[in-house]
C-alpha cells in the first residue's frame, strides 16, 4: 500500500460548501502550493514496531535499483520547500496578530527558529551532487530519489513522523536483514531524515496557513456584518446578499470561526445564522458535523508539527556514529578481525578503514560486504601461518598498509590512472622531492649570475658568487618545497586504539618522571605534581613513578643522601595509603646509586635520564635487576606494563632540578 493510498483526507477534501459553481481561492493562497498533493500529510497507517521491521522487509523485496545515473532532485526540493515554509510563515505571523492563535499554529511561531536552522544544515550537509553517490530507485512513489530517502519518508510516515533511536534502529536493521545498506547510505538516513521532515513540515504549514486564511476571511466578513448591523441594521440584508454572490467556501473553519463572531451578537445575527444553516442543509451536512471536522484537523495538524519538530531535535542531538556502526554490515564483518583489535581503535581510524572498503567497492564490481569479507579472509590466512600477532593478521594492513594490492587483486580493483601513477610515484619519493629544490636552486642561481655576465669562467668570482648563490638559493627553495609538499600531499594520521573508555589490562602503562633529589622541598614538589597528576587520570590500569638519582658529587655518598631517600620512601608510600581505597598500590620509586664516571671524573646515576629510562625499560623486561637500590612498591604488576609514557618534572621543580 502506497503512501499516496494512505493519506488522510487534505484540506480540499473536507466537508466544503461552495455558495455558487464557481468557487474562489485566495491569491496568496495559490501561490503557497503548486498541486493538490502539498496538503498530503506523510502519514500511513500507523504501525507498532513489528509491523514496522516486517514493513522494512517487505520494502527490501520491493525496492528495485536505477542503475542509470539521475539528475539530483533533492536539492532543489529542499528549496522549495524552504519557499513555500517561509511563505506560510509570513502567512501565519501575518493573520494571528490581534487574533486568536490555535495550538498548531503557536507550535510553528515558537519553532520556526528550528525550521530555519534545520533548513542551513540541510543545505550544509547535502553538497550538489552527494546524492548521486546513493543508490536511487527505480519505480514506485520515489522513483528518481535516493533509496534511503524512500526508507526515511515511509519511517515517518509510519510513525506519524515520531522518530527516535529505537524505531530507526530497528526498522532500518529489519530491512537490512534483507537487503544491506552501503556505508555511504547509512550515513545519510540523518540528512534524509531531516528532508523528509522538512517535506513533511512543508505540508502539515500549508494546511495551517490554508485554515487562518480560511479564518481571516470568516472574520472580514463577519466584521462586516456586526458593523453594518451596529450601524445600519437595514443594510445587513445588502451584506448578506453580498455574500451569498461573493462565491465564499463554507469550509469547516470558515464556518467555525464565522459561527463564533456571529453568535457573540446574540439575536441580532440569528438571521444570518440561519441563512448559513440553510446552506450547509441544503448539501447534506450541518455546521455542528463542520465544527467537529475543523476540531479533528486541528488536532492533526498539532499532533503532526508536534511529532516533526521533536524528530528534528532528536535528529540534532542523537550521536549518529554509534547509530551508523551498530547497523553497518561492513563494520561487523570487520569486528571479526582476528587481531581482535578492530573495535578497540578510535573512531576515526575504523571510519578510515571503512571509507577504504567504499574505495575499492566503487573500483570492483563487487559489494562492500564481499570486499570486508575478503579483507577478513586474507588477514585470517595470515594469522593461521604466522600467528595473530603478526602485522599482517590485522585487517588494517590490507586496507591501509601494504597488504591493499593484495585485497585489490583479490576482489578484482580496476584502478584509475591516478592511483596508479600516485603509488607508483611512492617508489621515486627522494628524486621527486629533490627535483623541484634542485630547479628552484639553478634557476635563482642563474638569475644572480647573469647580473656578473662580464666575470669570466676562470675567474675565481665567478664561482665565488656561484657557490654562495647556490647556498642562498637552496635556502629559499628548500622551505617552498616543503610548504608545496604539506599542502600537496597532506599528512596520513595512524591508526590509534581508543582508550576513551579506560586502559585495558593489556595495555597497561606506567608515567615516570626522571629527575633528581637534591633538597627536600624538591621531594615534596615532586610528590605533589604526582598527585595531582593522578587525580586527573584515574584509571585502573595507569601507574605513577619516580625515577630518580642523586646530584652529581665527588664522592659516592653523601651525607644528605639517606634522608632524601628516606623521605621520597616516605612520601610515595603515604600517597599509596591515601588512596588504597582505589588500589593497593599506584605510586612507585625506582632509585638509582652513584657511579664513578671516569670521562668526567664524577660519581653520577649512569647516563643520567637517558640511562635512568633506559635501565627501567630493562628492569620491565625482566633485566637490569640491580640497577635500582631502592625499589617502592608492588613490582608484581611491572612485567605486565606495556607502554612508559616519560614527563618532565613540573616547571617549578625544573628550574630547580635540571640535569646536566
Amino acid at each position: 500500500m502506497t503512501r499516496a493510498a494512505l493519506a488522510i483526507p487534505t484540506l480540499d477534501q473536507e466537508n466544503v460548501i461552495v455558495i455558487k459553481n464557481k468557487p474562489r481561492i485566495f491569491s496568496r493562497r495559490r501561490s503557497l502550493t503548486s498541486n493538490e498533493r502539498d496538503t498530503d500529510l506523510l502519514r500511513g497507517e500507523l504501525l507498532s514496531i513489528e509491523q514496522l521491521k516486517r514493513h522494512a522487509v517487505m520494502l527490501a523485496s520491493q525496492h528495485k535499483i536505477d542503475p542509470y545515473p539521475r539528475p539530483d532532485r533533492l536539492l532543489s526540493r529542499l528549496a522549495d520547500n524552504e519557499h513555500v515554509l517561509h511563505a506560510a510563515y509570513d502567512v501565519v505571523t501575518a493573520s494571528t496578530l490581534g487574533q486568536r492563535i490555535v495550538p498548531a499554529e503557536a507550535w510553528l511561531l515558537d519553532n520556526f527558529y528550528l525550521i530555519e536552522q534545520q533548513i542551513a544544515q540541510a543545505r550544509q550537509h547535502l553538497p550538489r551532487g552527494y546524492s548521486r553517490q546513493l543508490p536511487r530507485l527505480k519505480d514506485g512513489s520515489s522513483a528518481g530519489f535516493p533509496r534511503i530517502y524512500d526508507l526515511a519518508l515511509e519511517l515517518i510516515a509510519h510513525m506519524d513522523g515520531r522518530v527516535d533511536s529505537d524505531n530507526a534502529s530497528q526498522f532500518i536493521a529489519a530491512y537490512q536483514s534483507a537487503e544491506p545498506l552501503k556505508i555511504g547510505e547509512l550515513w545519510a538516513f540523518p540528512i534524509m531524515l531531516q528532508l523528509a521532515l522538512l517535506e513533511n513540515l512543508r505540508r502539515v504549514v500549508l494546511r495551517i496557513a490554508r485554515r487562518r486564511e480560511e479564518r481571516d476571511a470568516a472574520i472580514i466578513w463577519a466584521d462586516r456584518m456586526l458593523a453594518a448591523a451596529e450601524r445600519e441594521p437595514k443594510q445587513l440584508i445588502h451584506h448578506l446578499a453580498e455574500f451569498a454572490n461573493a462565491d465564499v467556501l463554507l469550509t469547516a473553519p470558515f464556518v467555525e470561526e464565522f459561527y463564533a463572531r456571529l453568535q457573540a451578537q446574540g439575536p441580532a445575527m440569528a438571521f444570518v445564522q440561519t441563512w448559513v444553516e440553510q446552506k450547509l442543509l441544503e448539501q447534506g451536512v450541518s455546521a455542528t458535523q463542520l465544527s467537529a471536522t475543523a476540531a479533528s484537523t486541528a488536532a492533526t495538524n498539532q499532533i503532526s508539527i508536534a511529532n516533526s519538530i521533536g524528530s528534528l531535535r532528536f535528529i540534532g542531538v542523537m550521536d549518529w556514529r554509534d547509530y551508523v556502526e551498530s547497523l553497518s554490515v561492513v563494520e561487523q564483518t570487520l569486528r571479526e578481525n582476528p587481531a581482535g583489535m578492530h573495535a578497540n581503535q578510535t573512531f576515526v581510524t575504523r571510519d578510515r578503514y571503512r571509507h577504504v572498503i567504499e574505495d575499492v567497492a566503487r573500483g570492483s564490481s563487487q559489494s562492500e560486504i564481499v570486499v570486508a569479507r575478503a579483507a577478513i579472509d586474507l588477514a585470517q590466512r595470515a594469522a593461521d601461518q604466522l600467528g595473530r600477532n603478526e602485522r599482517s593478521a590485522h585487517v588494517g594492513y590490507y586496507l591501509i598498509d601494504r597488504g591493499r594490492p593484495l585485497l585489490e587483486q583479490a576482489v578484482g580493483c580496476r584502478l584509475t590512472r591516478r592511483v596508479r601513477f600516485r603509488r607508483m610515484s611512492r617508489n621515486f619519493r627522494l628524486p621527486i622531492y629533490l627535483s623541484p629544490i634542485l630547479l628552484i636552486t639553478t634557476l635563482v642561481t642563474a638569475v644572480v649570475l647573469s647580473a656578473f655576465g662580464g666575470i669570466a669562467l676562470d675567474d675565481w668570482r665567478y664561482w665565488f658568487f656561484a657557490l654562495t648563490g647556490m647556498i642562498a638559493a637552496s635556502a629559499l627553495a628548500m622551505p617552498l618545497v616543503n610548504m608545496m609538499v604539506t599542502l600537496i600531499l597532506p599528512p596520513r594520521s595512524l591508526p590509534r586504539l581508543d582508550f576513551s573508555k579506560g586502559i585495558p589490562d593489556i595495555h597497561r602503562t606506567m608515567v615516570v618522571v626522571p629527575t633528581l633529589l637534591s633538597k627536600s622541598q624538591d621531594i615534596d614538589d615532586l610528590l605533589e605534581a604526582l598527585e595531582i597528576r593522578y587525580l586527573g587520570n584515574r584509571d585502573s590500569n595507569l601507574f605513577f613513578a619516580l625515577l630518580t638519582d642523586f646530584c652529581d658529587a665527588h664522592e659516592c655518598i653523601q651525607p644528605g643522601d639517606e634522608a632524601l631517600l628516606a623521605q621520597a620512601r616516605t612520601a610515595v608510600n603515604t600517597l599509596n595509603a591515601t588512596y588504597s581505597e582505589d588500589r593497593t598500590c599506584i605510586f612507585y620509586l625506582f632509585h638509582r646509586p652513584r657511579e664513578w664516571n671516569a670521562v668526567d671524573r664524577v660519581w653520577m646515576g649512569y647516563e643520567r635520564k637517558r640511562g635512568k629510562l633506559e635501565q627501567f625499560n630493562a628492569l620491565l623486561r625482566g633485566e637490569a635487576q640491580s640497577a635500582f637500590s631502592e625499589v617502592v612498591g608492588d613490582t608484581a604488576i611491572l612485567a605486565s606494563i606495556k607502554y612508559v609514557i616519560t614527563l618532565d618534572t613540573i616547571p617549578s621543580c625544573r628550574a630547580m632540578l635540571h640535569e646536566r
